[in-house]
């Protein structure tokens, strides 16, 4: 069997000697180290209805499009109440925030904001609908 020249054999040893004396290399994920131009926030936008007032809701003087949105729903679950006189004493519209972070994973928690869009005098205790 032939051996290797010598300066190859002294080659090979060089590469060896430094790839051995390397410092190991920490691995980092791309997104800690860079800022990628054009990612941003999403604003998101709402509209609900909060049921279970107990009284505190939206009259339907001040506020009709409550109980239009209330007709809508009960119709997509099935009843039918056009021409019914409903009161809307324990249900209120309202509008829905929240600010999702450009990176959010499924199950992140974020803030979320509720307001009344109509006359309602309290949320407190009640459910979104």
């Amino acid at each position: 069997m032939r051996r290797a020249p010598y300066y190859i054999r002294i080659a090979a040893l060089a590469v060896g000697a430094a790839l051995a004396a390397a410092p190991a290399f920490a691995f980092s994920r791309v997104k800690d180290l860079v800022e990628v131009q054009g990612i941003r926030d999403n604003m998101l936008v709402g509209y609900g209805l909060v049921v279970g007032l107990n009284g505190t809701g939206d009259s339907l003087k001040n506020a009709p499009f409550t109980q239009q949105s209330i007709q809508t729903m009960l119709e997509r679950l099935g009843t039918n109440t056009r021409g019914q006189t409903m009161q809307t004493k324990n249900v209120a519209a309202v509008m829905v925030t929240a600010n999702l972070p450009a990176f959010a994973g499924a199950g992140s928690r974020i803030d979320v904001s509720v307001s009344a869009m109509g006359d309602a005098k309290n949320l407190q205790a009640a459910l979104c609908w």
